[in-house]
């Protein structure tokens, strides 16, 4: 427990020095998972393995990515930030590090695994941190938080495609897991959690305990095994899980979907770049994918979130279909795919700060840990992809799957999570309320 010695002073400007600093780790891990479609059809020529093969790694990543984050979550709230950014970036480097030597299906599956622990540890860390920071600003902070995560590889495709060309992928996967788990490494000593600031300084007290007017919000803290009982949770989860699976195949097949549509090398000329359409999308994507968690969190602190939650997963399910039946077009497919990661990376800022929103403060990380498993169900989705498009011959069956998930995910959020929520709040503000009055009336 922090004692009055213990904690320093601080000025209200120090959080946004912990959002950057956040913000600076989860662009180091973006690569983990953007960076990973550039690397499978190298892999594929070397060894010759199928991609279905291949992209088990994928999974793999995002599976130990999400699915302990919870634990890692719970780590969090307990020690504080720092330990379990530094472990998570040393993890990082040596997953990637692995993967430049593997050579065997099951050597890729491990490094995935090591490093998709390390990526759950700085990603889940440094999201619970903003939630507790901005309280007022929780959808913004997140949002700002989660581009990092969703962005961080734009500036990276082409020193990445780069490398794989002149040098080989194991090159591209040594250099760079090296230089971005020890930024993450270094970047971890200057994390800290809210609970260490004085309790003399003021500005940081009532910026840390302000709320957003326009957003409803608990005033209970619900332990991360509390809210398991809770239907609004599990509402939120399988919305999660919609949006997010139709996004990770796209992320994941992004480069097999251009090479079968036999646009992934056709030169594109936009904004006086010219790219092939490939690199052109990636990177485009990677852009619009981080700029879509500030904006629509930003959004969310104004409207509410079940209302950007309509307009975001609205706009996702329609630009999938209109991917599907322009996409051949290059110019089409890479402006369509970056509005199909707009509609999608949102998820990323949405979901934490409304469980926050719901279920309190005090358990954030934990609580926002257990809802980004949900990304590791939706990563199971993610080989189906392959086998739907084997067994059909194109891509017709995962667009359609993956507009419709998005199309039924907005209509929850306004006829379900919505009232649903309300009431939960509502019940919540009671009961603390009630507390506040019996613990009156005993003294």
């Amino acid at each position: 427990m922090q004692t009055e010695a213990s904690m320093v002073s601080r000025p209200a400007s120090y959080r946004w020095l912990q959002l950057f600093m956040g913000i600076l780790c989860m662009c180091m891990i973006a690569n983990l998972q953007y960076g990973w479609t550039l690397f499978v059809n190298p892999i594929t020529d070397k060894f010759g393995w199928s991609k279905a093969a291949i992209q088990v790694a994928f999974t793999v990543f995002v599976l130990t990515e999400t699915w302990l984050v919870p634990i890692e979550g719970y780590l969090v709230d307990r020690f504080g930030p720092r330990p379990v950014v530094m472990v998570g970036g040393i993890l990082c480097g040596i997953g990637w590090v692995w993967n430049s030597m593997a050579d065997s299906l099951m050597s890729f599956y491990m490094a995935a695994a090591v490093s998709g622990v390390g990526a759950g540890a700085v990603y889940g860390t440094c999201v619970g941190n903003a939630l507790k920071w901005f309280p007022d600003r929780r959808g913004l902070a997140a949002g700002l938080t989660a581009a990092g995560f969703g962005a961080g590889s734009a500036l990276t495709i082409l020193p990445i495609s780069a490398i794989i060309k002149a040098s080989g992928y194991q090159t591209a996967f040594l250099y760079f897991g090296i230089g971005q788990g020890l930024i993450v490494f270094l970047a971890s000593f200057a994390l800290t959690d809210p609970k260490s600031v004085r309790s003399s300084s003021p500005s940081i007290k009532a910026a840390v305990a302000s709320r957003s007017p326009a957003v409803r919000q608990t005033k209970l803290n619900y332990a991360p095994l509390q809210i398991l009982g809770r239907p609004v949770f599990w509402v939120m989860y399988v919305m999660f899980v919609m949006v997010a699976a139709g996004g990770l195949m796209a992320t994941a097949q992004l480069a097999p979907i251009a090479k079968d549509f036999a646009i992934d090398k056709v030169p594109v000329t936009l904004i006086g770049l010219t790219l092939p359409a490939l690199t052109f999308a990636l990177s485009l994507d990677r852009i619009l994918n981080g700029l879509t968690r500030p904006f629509f969190g930003w959004v969310s602190d104004h409207i509410g979130r079940e209302n950007t939650m309509l307009i975001a997963f609205g706009l996702e399910a329609c630009t999938i279909m209109l991917l599907f039946y322009y996409g051949q077009d290059p110019v089409m497919f890479v402006l369509l795919t970056a509005l199909v990661f707009f509609g999608w990376g949102e998820i990323y800022s949405l979901f934490p700060s409304t469980t926050t929103d719901t279920f309190g403060s005090k358990f954030a990380a934990a609580n926002a840990g257990l809802m980004y498993t949900a990304k590791g169900t939706a990563a199971l989705l993610v080989p189906l992809a392959n086998v739907l498009k084997e067994a059909t011959g194109n891509w017709h069956a995962v667009f359609v799957t993956a507009a419709i998930l998005n199309a039924i995910a907005a209509l929850l959020a306004i006829f379900v999570l919505k009232p649903l929520r309300r009431a939960e709040i509502e019940r919540s503000n009671q009961q603390a309320q009630a507390a506040v009055q019996g613990a009156a009336v005993a003294t």
